[in-house]
């Protein structure tokens, strides 16, 4: 017989068990500071770093301070901000079917699926890991930035085999995926994938509260966005500071972590799932 997800990583198959991952690390300061806090003062567990991004060094400098915090790598195709450009770390020559017509990398998913050679891909996300892995740090899974999956089904089957020859696992989100990662023996969600920036801002604080006593038994994740919300944020991010400073305020709430405890949820990050994969049974492609 089949183990479910939970026991692949060591829970009875009743356990109500959350992962919950801080999203956008090292996009600025202000979300580098805020999911810092989340894990160590809140309920968050884990983080996926932006190589790419203006605030990447001073993430990667945090991670070296706090080797226990367990960071991913949010591999990173896009940027929607204008006022906060970031380019491809490989040079753009390299990767020109990565780039929009202004040069610069596409502010929307649509155009960039419509054009990006696997290859290329290819290129960038081994530039990203590789810059990573250079910084000292060690990684515990690959996930997309704005890409559910990848976007594209060769995408994601090469960010799987990428997370295999380093060793990590990867984020999955919807099927086929979820089905192509049981079989192989590897965990995958349950439920549906929550991320944060799908919430209403009215009432989200209550939202959270109520999802969380109505979680499902099985494995959940959810992918959250902490931010500070300060002058910077605003500026940078006038569409999306305020998702991010209701979620820093949830998940270092007392309430937050009061539920948790009266609910009997254990809130894991991708270093369990990391083990799960790395003992997990042959690929089935």
């Amino acid at each position: 017989m089949d183990l479910t997800s939970n026991e692949l990583l060591g829970f009875a198959p009743e356990a109500r068990v959350l992962m919950l991952n801080c999203d956008d690390f090292g996009m600025h300061q202000a979300i580098n500071a805020a999911v810092v806090a989340s894990i160590e003062e809140g309920i968050a567990v884990s983080c996926s770093l932006m190589p790419p991004c203006p605030g990447a060094a001073d993430a990667m400098r945090l991670l070296r301070q706090r080797p226990e915090i367990p960071s991913g790598i949010h591999l990173t195709l896009t940027c929607e901000m204008p006022g906060h450009r970031w380019g491809p770390l490989t040079a753009r020559e390299k990767v020109p079917s990565l780039l929009a017509p202004d040069g610069e990398l596409f502010a929307e998913i649509g155009g960039l699926l419509a054009q990006a050679r696997l290859d290329e891909v290819e290129v960038e996300f081994r530039a990203q890991i590789e810059a990573v892995l250079a910084a000292g740090l060690s990684p515990t899974h690959l996930d997309w930035h704005c890409l559910a999956d990848g976007g594209r089904e060769e995408i994601f089957d090469l960010t799987v085999a990428l997370a295999g020859e380093y060793g990590l696992a990867a984020r999955v989100w919807l099927e086929p995926g979820r089905g192509k990662t049981r079989r192989r023996g590897r965990p995958a969600i349950d439920h549906p994938f929550l991320d944060s920036f799908s919430l209403d801002l009215d009432g989200k604080q209550a939202r959270y509260a109520r999802m969380l006593r109505d979680l499902p038994p099985g494995l959940s994740e959810w992918a959250v966005h902490p931010g500070l919300g300060d002058a910077e944020s605003q500026t940078v991010d006038p569409d999306g500071w305020r998702v991010r400073r209701t979620d820093y305020e949830f998940l270092t709430s007392p309430e937050a972590r009061e539920l948790l405890r009266q609910e009997e949820i254990t809130v894991i990050g991708y270093e369990t799932v990391q083990r799960a994969w790395l003992t997990g049974g042959p690929a089935d492609g």
